[in-house]
């Protein structure tokens, strides 16, 4: 395009000065131009010309490596931008995940507290029903029996309730054992 266009102002240029009426006068003769200084006009249009597109070459060129630089960055920015939205929705994700893990780790330690409060209003229920059998034994032994097989009968009921509460005690120690386990597990989570 630029080649066409200088193309018409070289030949425009040639035209008009065929064109236009010469007067002769002996200053004008003087005057114009020898071929050889529009031959080298003319390459120096057309070097100009060139020159021209070059340069309308190389800036074309440039812009399209620039528009495609941006297109990247652009590209780049919206990988980011997606990447950012998915590393905040795993935050969100991870912070109610802690959250029930807090929730369940003071579940867990109010119910071993209360276990804990219950086992060892059962081992002094345990440590009484020890001493009044002790008692009864003592009593027995020193008193005169007068239903010895009633008194057999309550010391036995007494030693299996006592053996009740020992199996009730041991299964209390284990499931104490379990939570403790459970929110060592728990913790060790959160950390």
């Amino acid at each position: 395009m630029i080649w066409g266009l200088c193309f018409l102002c070289v030949v425009g240029g040639l035209r008009a000065v065929h064109a236009a009426p010469l007067t002769k006068t002996s200053k004008m003769e003087d005057k114009a131009a020898p071929q050889e200084e529009v031959n080298v006009l003319m390459f120096g249009v057309i070097q100009f010309s060139e020159s021209l597109n070059y340069v309308y070459e190389t800036t074309e060129a440039k812009i399209a490596k620039i528009s495609q630089t941006l297109m990247t960055h652009e590209g780049n920015l919206q990988k980011l931008g997606q990447e950012t939205e998915q590393a905040a929705e795993v935050e969100k994700e991870m912070k109610e995940v802690i959250q029930l893990l807090q929730d369940q780790m003071a579940k867990q330690q109010a119910q071993t507290k209360m276990t804990k409060d219950w086992l060892a209003s059962v081992e002094q229920e345990e440590v009484e029903l020890e001493t009044k059998v002790r008692r009864l034994e003592m009593h027995l032994n020193n008193s005169v029996p007068t239903s010895i097989k009633e008194l057999q009968e309550r010391a036995e009921e007494h030693s299996t309730v006592l053996r009740g509460l020992q199996h009730l005690t041991q299964f209390q120690k284990e499931n104490i054992e379990t939570q403790n386990e459970q929110l060592s597990k728990l913790q060790k989570m959160l950390i």
